[in-house]
């Protein structure tokens, strides 16, 4: 009997990584099984739609390269990067942050190491918290600026847009930490220009246009 046991054990055993679960939130590749909610089209993102908060597209010139989401004091700026097949950005965005903002600290957060500290703005220096999320060929970085970026309750509704925000990485050959692409939910084709000089992903652009 003992060792009929023992022979039938790793059959059991083989067939659990058949089951692998499903990840319980995102945010998600686009080519990955995801909930089918109620998302605004935005191409290279798709942004979980919720009617509390102001959305607009960060733009570059005639370029859109992130999103800005507002809510009371609050703001969470969002924008996906193309990143290597082989290997995560976050950890290196990290140290570039760490560079050019200043005195930061780590901590743990709901999609693993995350900074907070305090970023300059025109008028001093504002409450921020950097979030990074490596998937698929991308990265997708939040920051979270204001009374969110402190406090775990005010943020909560950031982070559940992140959580169920679509990444739509593409298919198309792209530089490494290049922006991936945005528009307007009623444009059908992104065909703005390719120059991209002065972009800096961790700071409000300089062109905000407001979604409609």
């Amino acid at each position: 009997m003992f060792r009929r046991r023992r022979r039938e054990q790793p059959a059991q055993v083989a067939e659990q990584p058949q089951a692998a679960p499903r990840r319980e939130s995102g945010p998600w590749d686009a080519d990955e099984p995801h909930p089918d909610t109620d998302r605004t089209d935005l191409g290279g993102l798709r942004l979980p739609h919720n009617p509390d908060f102001d959305v607009r597209l960060a733009s570059v010139g005639d370029l859109h390269v992130g999103v800005v989401v507002l809510n009371g004091e609050s703001t969470m700026q969002l924008q996906a990067v193309a990143a290597p097949r082989s290997s995560g950005l976050w950890d290196e965005i990290t140290t570039k942050i760490v560079g050019q903002v200043g005195q930061l600290r780590e901590q743990e957060g709901p999609f693993g190491s995350e900074l907070v500290g305090e970023m300059p703005v025109e008028d001093g220096t504002r409450s921020a918290r950097y979030i990074g999320i490596d998937g698929p060929r991308w990265c997708l970085i939040a920051v979270i600026a204001g009374p969110a970026a402190r406090d775990e309750a005010v943020a909560a509704p950031f982070i559940d847009i992140i959580k169920d925000t679509v990444v739509v990485r593409g298919d198309e050959p792209m530089a490494r930490e290049e922006p991936i692409p945005l528009r307007r939910p009623n444009d059908q084709q992104d065909d703005h220009a390719d120059d991209q000089s002065g972009l800096n992903p961790f700071r409000r652009g300089p062109e905000i246009s407001e979604i409609r």
